[in-house]
């Protein structure tokens, strides 16, 4: 009696997952198919939305995707529901998919955490790949995925003068120079270093972003007119020219924006106005003939952060590690060369992507562990990061990933500056990002390659239109 029920309990199971099975083949199949009919900018788009459709990739990465019915029936919707938030937190397809339908160049960081999993052999999981019988990338799909993540990185990410060897690296040479109007340059150095920006007369953007500090302030939080405490820590200036967005929570789309900030900002440099900062700039007889020979109707918001943002685009900091990158291979030594590569093989370049090895996406702080329990120190707004801005739950906790260009310098770490020690800030990025405890000789190897990184800021050292 025991085995006849066994075996009918079996037969249920069995034969409610092969039903389960075969309407996910049915429904995943039909919905490739009515996807493939949407606009593609190039038959090669095409054919990589196919792969990425074919593979459900849009379930667990797409807040707009749908479902399988299956999907809302009890013991299982819990479970849809925890892979697809899972999904959502690692890695939102939506600006790729767009990317491919537009013809606009599909996300740095997008293409670098895609070029992993199918690497790595990681995506769809093999789980998923049980359900779902249609998915399931071919050694084809392999190829031609990796071709057009090259074909994206040459024509939109390869830095002009990379080695050959090195073009299809998610990691990037800084370039020479970024083009710049020397003359607004230099308007635009004086006031950054200008204090009369603040209300008092005591704080200018170098107070925080000091240029022989490593484009910061060393502080845990900085100080504002009064010594009122800002809310994160310091980001640094160098390289910023190269992020996608401004502020930890990315809610400046420029450099410009970014420079409008902190004087109007009432805990930072705290001016009532424009015109408050203007009136005393105006009394300058000497700096308002230099800034109304380039700015011809005068002072100016808009033209004093136009400036601003024109100076920041020069303070770039080539390092030995672009020297390598350009073809140098004696540029760095051969504990260097291992922490790159173990900074590749552990994930951190799938986000620290790019020049500026950041600064490109908006990453959860916390994916693979909760930093903010194990932290022990209360919740601030601060810490709910891009959803301050988005106002998106799915935003909460997320940062502007920091670029690692001059990392060395810059203590203390992370939006909170809650980690004084560079060794404890990698094991902590592997232990709550990737999952993974460090040996004590790989944390090494790759804070000597951190320390690569450091560079050579070169005053004014920019082309010119």
């Amino acid at each position: 009696m025991l085995k006849k029920s066994l075996l009918a309990v079996a037969g249920v199971v069995i034969a409610g997952y092969l039903g389960m099975s075969g309407y996910a083949y049915l429904h995943d199949t039909a919905y490739a198919s009515k996807a493939a009919e949407g606009p593609v900018s190039s038959a090669q788009a095409g054919s990589i939305r196919n792969v990425l459709n074919r593979n459900a990739c849009y379930y667990c990465h797409s807040t707009k995707a749908e479902l399988p019915s299956y999907s809302t029936w009890p013991g299982i919707a819990q479970l849809s529901k925890h892979d697809v938030e899972k999904g959502l937190r690692h890695f939102r397809i939506d600006a790729l998919y767009n990317a491919l339908e537009d013809g606009t160049p599909a996300p740095e960081a997008d293409i670098a955490k895609l070029e992993t999993v199918v690497k790595d052999g990681t995506m769809p999981p093999a789980a998923f790949r049980a359900v779902h019988w249609s998915t399931g990338l071919t050694q084809d799909d392999r190829d031609m995925l990796l071709e057009w993540i090259a074909d994206v990185r040459k024509a939109n990410y390869a830095t002009h003068g990379v080695s050959d060897e090195f073009a299809n690296e998610p990691v990037q040479p800084l370039p020479a120079s970024l083009p710049v109007d020397a003359r607004k340059v230099a308007l635009g150095m004086r006031l950054f270093h200008d204090p009369r920006l603040s209300s008092d007369n005591s704080i200018s953007c170098a107070s925080c972003h000091g240029l022989g500090t490593g484009g910061v302030d060393n502080r845990k939080l900085s100080l504002g007119v009064g010594g009122q405490l800002g809310g994160v820590n310091a980001p640094t200036v160098f390289n910023a020219a190269l992020n996608h967005a401004q502020f930890w929570d990315g809610r400046a789309a420029t450099l410009q924006d970014q420079a409008g900030g902190p004087p109007l900002n009432p805990v930072e440099m705290a001016s009532v106005s424009w015109d408050q900062i203007i009136g005393k700039l105006n009394k300058d007889a000497e700096f308002t003939r230099a800034f109304t020979s380039v700015y011809e109707r005068g002072w100016s918001g808009d033209d004093i952060t136009d400036a601003i943002a024109e100076f920041e685009k020069t303070l770039l900091t080539p390092s030995r590690f672009d020297a390598y990158l350009r073809g140098d291979k004696t540029a760095l030594n051969e504990q260097e060369l291992r922490g790159y590569q173990l900074f590749k093989a552990n994930r951190c370049a799938n986000c620290h992507v790019g020049a500026n090895l950041g600064g490109q996406s908006y990453e959860r702080m916390g994916l693979a562990g909760d930093y903010f329990a194990a932290r022990g120190v209360a919740l601030t707004d601060a810490d709910k990061g891009r959803a301050n801005v988005t106002r998106d739950p799915g935003d909460l906790h997320r940062f502007k990933v920091p670029g690692l260009r001059n990392v060395a310098l810059t203590a203390p770490y992370f939006h909170d500056g809650n980690v004084n020690d560079l060794h404890q800030a990698v094991r902590d990025m592997a232990k709550y990002e990737v999952g993974t405890k460090l040996s004590e000789a790989d944390v090494e190897s790759i804070v000597a390659f951190l320390k690569a990184l450091t560079g050579t800021y070169t005053p004014l050292a920019a082309s010119t239109q």
